[in-house]
C-alpha cells in the first residue's frame, strides 16, 4: 500500500513541476523560432496547461487503463469548475469577462455535448479521436480570432517575462527535461493509482475522476488562488474554460488514437452529465452576477457544494 501511495504523491508532485518547465521551455524555443507571443499563448501556453492530463491519458491507455484516461479528462472538467473556481471565488470575487458569454461558455457547452455524443455508444474508437481533433481545431481558430479582436493578452506579464527572458539553449534544456519528467511521472502516477484502485476495489474510472483529476487540477488551483490574493485573477473564468475545451479535445481523444476503448456506461450516464451540469451552473452563474461584474462567494459557496456533493455520491456508490 505505501509504494503505490509514495508514486501517486511523487507523480503529482514531479507532473506539476514537469509539465511548468515544459511548457516554459516549449513557448520560448517557440519564440526563439519566430513564432508571434499571440500565437505562442494560443497554442502553445494553453494547450501546455493540459500537458499533465495528456500525458496521464497516454501512459493510462497504453498500460491497459483507459478508463482513467477517459475519467481523468471529465474529472478535471469537473474539478476545474467545482473547485478551483469555487474555492477562488470563496477567496476573492471573481470579475467577470463579459466577452465569455459571447464564444468561449457557449463554444464549450458545445464541446461537452460533442463529447458526449462520441461517448454514447460506449465506445471511444479513432474516428471519435479525429472527430474531436477536428473540433481542437475549429475551437482553437474561434479563439484565436476572439483574442486577435480582444487584443488582450493570453498570459500574465510574469510568464511573458520568464518565456521571453529564456535563452535558445535554456528553452531546449526545460523543453527536453520537462517532456523526460512529464513521462516520468505520469508513468509513477497511473501505476500508483492502478494499484490503489485495486487494493480498494475501485474502478478505474472513480481513480481518474477523484484522485488523478484533483492531483492534475491542483496547478490550476494554486495559480487561481494565489493570483486571487493577489488581486490579479481576472483571468481565472478564461482560463478555466479554455483549460475545459482542451481536456475534451485533445486529452480525450489520446486514448481513442491509441487503442479502442470500451467506455464504462457510468461515465456516460452519470460523470458526462455532471460535467454538463457544471458547466450549465457556470454558465447560469455567470448570467445572474452579469450586471455586478463579479462571481462573489454565495457562486463559489454553490460552485463547491456542487463538486462535494459529487465526490461523495462517487464514495457512497465506489462505482
Amino acid at each position: 500500500m505505501i509504494a503505490p501511495l509514495v508514486a501517486v504523491l511523487i507523480g503529482l508532485v514531479v507532473l506539476v513541476w514537469s509539465a511548468d518547465k515544459f511548457v516554459l521551455g516549449a513557448a520560448a524555443t517557440a519564440r526563439r523560432l519566430g513564432m508571434s507571443p499571440l500565437l505562442v499563448g494560443l497554442t502553445i501556453v494553453s494547450i501546455g496547461t493540459s500537458a499533465p492530463e495528456l500525458f496521464v491519458s497516454a501512459v493510462a491507455t497504453l498500460d491497459g487503463v483507459g478508463n482513467l484516461a477517459i475519467g481523468n479528462a471529465i474529472g478535471s472538467n469537473i474539478a476545474n469548475i467545482g473547485l478551483v473556481l469555487g474555492i477562488t471565488a470563496l477567496v476573492s470575487p471573481i470579475p467577470l469577462q463579459k466577452k465569455l458569454l459571447r464564444k468561449e461558455l457557449p463554444l464549450l457547452l458545445l464541446v461537452s455535448i460533442l463529447a458526449g455524443l462520441t461517448l454514447a455508444d460506449l465506445n471511444l474508437g479513432l474516428v471519435d479521436a479525429l472527430l474531436l481533433l477536428c473540433g481542437l481545431v475549429v475551437a482553437m481558430y474561434i479563439m484565436f480570432q476572439e483574442s486577435d479582436d480582444a487584443g488582450e493578452p493570453l498570459v500574465d506579464d510574469e510568464e511573458a517575462e520568464a518565456i521571453e527572458s529564456l535563452s535558445t539553449q535554456m528553452a531546449i534544456f526545460w523543453l527536453v527535461v520537462g517532456l523526460i519528467a512529464l513521462m516520468a511521472s505520469s508513468k509513477a502516477l497511473v501505476w500508483g493509482a492502478t494499484d490503489i484502485a485495486r487494493m480498494f476495489g475501485v474502478s478505474e474510472l472513480v481513480i481518474g475522476l477523484t484522485i488523478v483529476a484533483i492531483g492534475t487540477s491542483l496547478p490550476e488551483l494554486a495559480a487561481s488562488v494565489a493570483s486571487a490574493l493577489k488581486g490579479h485573477h481576472d483571468i481565472a473564468i478564461g482560463n478555466v474554460i479554455g483549460s475545459n475545451i482542451f481536456n475534451l479535445l485533445a486529452v480525450m481523444p489520446v486514448p481513442g488514437l491509441i487503442s479502442r476503448i470500451a467506455v464504462e456506461p457510468l461515465a456516460l450516464h452519470r460523470d458526462l452529465p455532471v460535467m454538463l451540469l457544471m458547466t450549465l451552473a457556470l454558465l447560469v452563474l455567470f448570467i445572474a452576477n452579469r450586471r455586478s461584474g463579479v462571481m462573489g462567494r454565495f457562486s463559489g459557496v454553490i460552485l463547491v457544494l456542487g463538486y462535494t456533493t459529487y465526490l461523495g455520491s462517487l464514495m457512497i456508490t465506489n462505482g
